[in-house]
């Protein structure tokens, strides 16, 4: 059997040169006025359907298991709006890592910033229960303007690409921390700090129950719960949507009652009603085209 090839890690690796001339078209088109981006993201959006087909089948297959209800036809049309939105958030984060010239503040509007305020009175720290919404660049450089905070993510694999989603976030950030540490995470929230952490994607089994999504079962990470336990955080819903005319909406729901409750099963069910609940008011701006039901319980069939 031939041996798989690894991934370059080394940016000098003369493999990631097609990486660098992309990038360099990406901060390019990154200089255009902010409503050409949305145009143009647009474009990228529509003929993604039919060029990504792999996408386009996950997310038509991702609504079909969310939205029962819903009849071929209506579904078909939303999955086009999901990648009309994907291609939007493209150029969105071409715009927001590179173009410090435009003032997206005026294009924003917010909702609920007196949970957080009340919270960080209290000396508090608070862990944002973040969404993976299409948005979510834009709606990162936004959320720096009111406050300072820090960031769990997954390094990309590609170091090049990783540069730019650190380096492009930092203006705003704090502190960009690895989801595999767990002490920074806490110690930040102790410290009394914002933390930005989104666990609804299927990140494998480990540390991982089966809970609903959207009446489906989902393989939901239980590091919430651990995380505002050991950080004695408030864990307050963060969703950033996008609106009509390059606009923007951030909302801040009410802190989570009796959370962590010592049941990580039922925590994460809380976790994923709430994420749901939020998903449902602009459903094409979600993250659909991620395998979100990828592992399944023993026994049941692949979706994808």
């Amino acid at each position: 059997m031939a041996k798989r090839r690894q991934r370059p890690t080394d940016p000098r690796d003369p493999r990631l040169w097609p990486t660098r001339v992309g990038l360099a078209l990406f901060w390019l088109i990154g200089q255009l006025p902010w409503d050409l981006l949305l145009a143009l993201g647009r474009g990228i959006g529509h003929l993604g359907w039919w060029l990504a087909r792999k996408r386009r089948h996950i997310a038509l297959t991702n609504l079909r298991l969310c939205f029962p209800e819903l009849s071929d036809t209506e579904r078909e049309a939303l999955a086009r709006k999901v990648m009309v939105s994907t291609g939007e958030a493209l150029m969105e984060m071409a715009g927001s890592f590179h173009n410090r010239r435009i003032d997206l503040g005026q294009r924003l509007s917010v909702t609920g910033l007196e949970h957080l305020e009340a919270a960080r009175e209290r000396g508090q720290g608070v862990l944002l229960l973040g969404m993976h919404f299409n948005s979510i660049d834009v709606g990162s450089r936004l959320l720096g303007k009111f406050f300072t905070f820090s960031v769990v993510y997954r390094p990309n694999d590609n170091p090049l690409l990783d540069h730019l989603i650190t380096e492009g976030r930092g203006t705003w950030l704090k502190h960009s921390v690895d989801r595999r540490d767990l002490r920074q995470t806490v110690r930040l929230l102790r410290q009394g700090e914002v933390v930005w952490y989104a666990p609804d994607q299927d990140y494998g089994t480990e540390h991982a129950v089966y809970v609903p999504f959207f009446g489906v079962p989902a393989a939901t990470i239980t590091s919430t719960s651990r995380i505002a336990r050991m950080g004695k955080a408030a864990v307050i819903p963060c969703a950033h949507y996008r609106l009509p005319g390059g606009r923007y909406k951030i909302e801040f729901g009410e802190p989570l009652t009796d959370f962590p409750s010592g049941d990580d099963e039922a925590d994460t069910a809380l976790i994923n009603r709430t994420i749901e609940h939020y998903v449902r008011k602009h459903p094409e701006q979600y993250l659909w085209v991620h395998k979100r039901f990828k592992h399944q319980p023993g026994g049941q069939p692949k979706y994808y």
